[in-house]
């Protein structure tokens, strides 16, 4: 079995840079890496994960942690996307991806107990509440870590820009000529589901528009159901709006389902925008109309982000912000 002596041997490095290079060091160049590499495919040379740990100090494996209320987890296609992202780039450095639970065998345990049992190198925690105690426990540790779609100046975070993200969705319903818009916001104990209200409440404010407070129904979770029973509020309402702005794609989804039920058409009689941009959207009847969050960015700039606190060896704050985009399809109208 080829060995790193081997690698050594052939392209001329020293051992200590080739180890280097395999373990995607910063101080070493492209040009280098890519002669290790190609030697590394040609004679076959696979490292053995046991004697890099010891060789690093390192277990090159990170925990994935899921805290969210909604209960779907990984099966929410906003998060998925994400992850894959996310475990496509940690691979490429070398790195496995566990998921965390409250478990050790039969005994509970916290998120930060189980990570420290596991040994893990660093935790991506993906959480839609705003306060979770056990969120609050992983960003307190000395465990690197990065938290998505959450605020904070404790942990590192990358988030995508909900509140321009609103503004453009309700600009968008504006220039359409819709005066009487609606939101169905997200859980108030969410990042997002605040921001996107906030943002809605700004736009609405800049437009100069005069919204009734029955305009803004409370959507939960950003499921399915919360959305058709916001839209049912609003279709009850004696002056029903021109538009809605969902805060979530399923929201959104479920909201046109109402509107159906109702007797009514997207977008003939109400216009519908969602937030997300998750891949069913576009197979939606309409097709929806939605504030695109990039999911492969997200993904790339956490991994990016707890990599460089793994390596310098030091737990920092910093907090990336992802650009959101409209994307206009079937589902709003001029109206």
């Amino acid at each position: 079995m080829p060995t790193i002596y081997d690698i050594a041997k052939k392209t001329g490095y020293s051992i200590t840079t080739v180890s280097r290079a395999l373990n995607d060091y910063p101080d070493v160049s492209a040009k280098t890496k890519k002669i290790i590499l190609d030697a590394v495919k040609e004679i076959g040379y696979y490292p053995n994960s046991i004697a890099r740990s010891l060789t690093t100090k390192k277990s090159w494996t990170l925990g994935v942690i899921f805290i969210e209320d909604l209960g779907v987890g990984i099966k929410h296609p906003f998060f998925s996307a994400v992850i894959q992202s996310f475990k496509q780039r940690v691979e490429s450095s070398g790195y496995d991806i566990i998921f965390l639970s409250q478990n050790i065998g039969t005994e509970k345990k916290s998120y930060l107990d189980h990570a420290l049992h596991r040994g893990v190198d660093g935790i991506i925690v993906v959480s839609s509440n705003y306060d979770n105690p056990e969120v609050q426990h992983l960003m307190d540790s000395e465990v690197p870590s990065v938290v998505i779609d959450l605020h904070s100046n404790k942990s590192s975070v990358v988030y995508s820009d909900s509140f321009s993200g609103s503004e453009m969705a309700v600009s968008h319903l504006y220039a359409l000529g819709h005066r009487k818009i609606a939101h169905i916001s997200g859980h108030q104990r969410t990042f997002a589901g605040i921001e996107r209200l906030r943002g809605f409440k700004k736009a609405v404010e800049t437009l100069n528009l005069d919204i009734p407070d029955s305009y803004i129904v409370e959507g939960g979770f950003f499921s399915y159901e919360d959305g058709y029973l916001g839209m049912k509020k609003l279709l009850d309402l004696k002056e029903r709006p021109t538009a809605v702005y969902a805060a979530g794609d399923m929201m959104a989804i479920g909201a046109i389902s109402a509107i159906n039920e109702s007797g009514l058409n997207v977008p003939a009689d109400i216009s519908v925008i969602g937030f997300d941009d998750i891949e069913i959207a576009k197979y939606t009847t309409p097709k929806l109309t939605t504030v695109r969050q990039d999911t492969d960015l997200i993904g790339e700039n956490a991994a990016k982000v707890l990599l460089n606190q793994i390596n310098d060896n030091s737990k920092v704050f910093s907090a990336v912000t992802i650009p959101v985009q409209l994307v206009t399809r079937e589902s709003t109208r001029e109206l």
